[in-house]
């Protein structure tokens, strides 16, 4: 089983599953083509949710008409953390606060002599500086054949109802026309995977750890491609993936002599 915390990696007959249940369900062009971005792309859902279609396609002067791009550029904007277009979550309270022990006992001494003083102490004047994510840009071969299939079959359904699309318009839309908020996909995401699908303990970041982890462990590439795909800045991060996926271990298990 994954650590706790961590999205389920589902199996390929899972995703198998996943896809034909899928088709069976309202809406079925939109979710594939969501669901297979996030398993052959590796994308977070807010990524996925700030998707615009210049990201993956180019269009015709009069937007009627698209071409599949091969590569799609992920901006830096667009990642974790990052508050694209103003639509992503741009203000985070404080729960915790973290010091190294140096800085912790100067803070101390500051504040002792500001009481002895008898001056007023605001805790907050003390807290470290909040670390921003500037998010990392990358670019991302489409070549997977069940990808181009599921995006091309999804635009060109929307562009057969009359819409015309711009570059700048949401690549993927609610029922309601408007843009996904990262929230509101992620739990869509989660409801495919575990309510549709049956997937135990997966969510949206299912497909990511499971890109990931097959490009680490039955690709046998190297860290720094899988980090590269993921869009890690920092390699450490990347080496989670390095745990043995729970396909795995079961066929370890079902392997006793």
């Amino acid at each position: 089983m994954p650590k706790s915390g961590q999205a389920r990696v589902p199996t390929r007959e899972q995703q198998n599953n996943l896809f034909q249940v899928i088709q069976g369900r309202r809406h079925p062009e939109k979710n594939t083509a969501i669901m297979q971005v996030s398993f052959k792309l590796g994308l977070r859902a807010q990524e996925i949710a700030l998707l615009q279609v210049k990201e993956v396609a180019k269009l015709n002067s009069m937007g009627t008409e698209l071409k599949l791009l091969e590569v799609m550029s992920l901006p830096a904007a667009y990642t974790k953390g990052a508050d694209a277009m103003g639509r992503s979550k741009s203000h985070y309270q404080r729960k915790t606060i973290s010091f190294d022990i140096e800085s912790f006992d100067k803070v101390v001494r500051q504040i002792e002599a500001l009481a002895k003083s008898g001056a007023d102490v605001n805790p907050e004047n003390f807290y470290p500086p909040v670390k921003h994510h500037k998010g990392k840009s990358r670019d991302l071969p489409m070549v997977d054949l069940d990808l181009r299939n599921a995006l091309i079959r999804y635009l060109n359904l929307r562009l057969g109802k009359g819409e015309r699309l711009k570059p700048s318009s949401p690549l993927f839309i609610t029922q309601k026309g408007g843009p996904y908020s990262p929230n509101t996909l992620q739990e869509h995401m989660a409801l495919m995977l575990r309510d549709w699908a049956g997937i135990e303990k997966a969510s949206s970041h299912s497909g990511r750890r499971s890109l990931i982890t097959n490009v680490i462990h039955k690709q046998k590439k190297s860290v720094k491609i899988a980090q590269k795909i993921a869009g890690h800045v920092n390699p450490s991060t990347t080496l989670i993936y390095e745990d043995p996926p729970e396909e795995i271990l079961e066929e370890a298990l079902g392997d006793l002599e």
